[in-house]
């Protein structure tokens, strides 16, 4: 009988194609598997466990914390604080690095991460996730400084998210491809479904929330109007899909080929999306797998972050229209400023 290849067991293999490596990285990953089982759990169960709603607060960005948000980064944060593996994390719910405490050692490595993505939709039960994203730190001492996160994503040693939907999945890049596993609860353990994901070479989903269209600038009417304009009235080529889970939104273009576009506009020129651990981690996964990301002007990757929490454009998906994207941008900037 053909044996199932476990995450464990498929991390195992990509660590033994390097001798010198000694295991942390990998026990990183596990670690980060565990905290997706324990916060795919509760947010199953969040109807029923008294998890749903607000929790009172707000996080840094003066969003509304839900239960879930906090239950999901206490968690994140706890499977890892003790390992001897991390130096520091960056969370988005939290102003400050998150520091190991003192009677841990600290490891070679800093995480960043969104502990609750797309949480505004967990009462109506829509599909929300966890973004990660790995850096090898830079300084040496007992703490993590601001410079250890401040990379850019081409430093990034390995990135990935949770999914947590219809299935729990975990979907991860070592930066040797993108593969992805899906929770299997009978046994407790992930299990590859999806090996070597490439996304597809047609853009079929075009992912924005257009009810932000009163605010957009013009080269984003006129992107968005020329995707849709490849339909006729005989053929869909394009189809609008958003669920305003950027996880959730990308993973479907992931698999079946898309763009998602939150673009800088009146109200949010610097953009929406936070840089260092929700557009970097699905940068990197994007461009393992045959895609790219931009912020209209760069690509995301090799952006230099100034900020933990610093906002940016994100255009994400099928090369082709993330470049074409590109060109829009550049055409209706140089055009604005012929008019100043």
């Amino acid at each position: 009988m053909q044996q199932e290849m476990t995450l464990i067991r498929h991390i195992m293999h990509g660590q033994s194609k390097h001798p010198e490596a000694k295991g942390n990285f990998s026990n990183i990953l596990n670690q980060i598997a565990l905290a997706a089982k324990i916060i795919g759990s509760r947010v199953n169960m969040a109807g029923i466990t008294h998890l749903l709603g607000l929790a009172g607060d707000k996080n840094i960005h003066g969003e509304s914390q839900q239960k879930l948000d906090v239950f999901a980064d206490a968690v994140f944060y706890d499977v890892l604080d003790h390992t001897g593996l991390i130096a520091g994390m960056v969370s988005e719910e939290d102003v400050d690095i998150k520091q190991i405490p003192e009677k841990y050692d600290v490891g070679d490595y800093v995480i960043t991460y969104d502990p609750l993505d797309g949480s505004s939709n967990i009462d109506a039960n829509v599909s929300i996730g966890t973004i990660f994203g790995i850096f090898k730190r830079i300084s040496t001492g007992d703490r993590a400084i601001e410079s250890d996160f401040l990379q850019a994503g081409r430093k990034l040693e390995g990135a990935g998210y949770a999914i947590y939907g219809s299935s729990t999945m975990l979907v991860y890049s070592a930066g040797h491809g993108v593969h992805g596993f899906t929770l299997d609860p009978a046994i407790g353990e992930f299990i590859l479904s999806h090996e070597n994901i490439q996304m597809p070479d047609k853009c079929k989903n075009l992912s924005v929330n257009e009810s932000n269209k009163m605010n957009w600038d013009k080269w984003t009417h006129k992107y968005v109007e020329d995707l849709i304009g490849r339909n006729t009235e005989t053929e869909r080529f394009i189809s609008s899909r958003y669920i305003g889970s950027l996880v959730a939104d990308f993973h479907r273009n992931l698999l079946k080929g898309g763009v998602f576009l939150y673009p800088a506009d009146k109200r949010q020129k610097e953009g929406r999306l936070r840089l260092l651990y929700e557009a970097q981690p699905l940068a990197f996964l994007a461009e393992e797998a045959g895609g790219k990301a931009s912020d209209g002007f760069k690509n995301i990757l090799d952006i230099e972050p100034k900020g933990l929490h610093q906002r940016t454009p994100l255009i994400i998906g099928n090369t082709a229209e993330v470049e074409m994207a590109e060109e829009y941008v550049k055409k209706y900037s140089q055009a604005q400023k012929e008019e100043e």
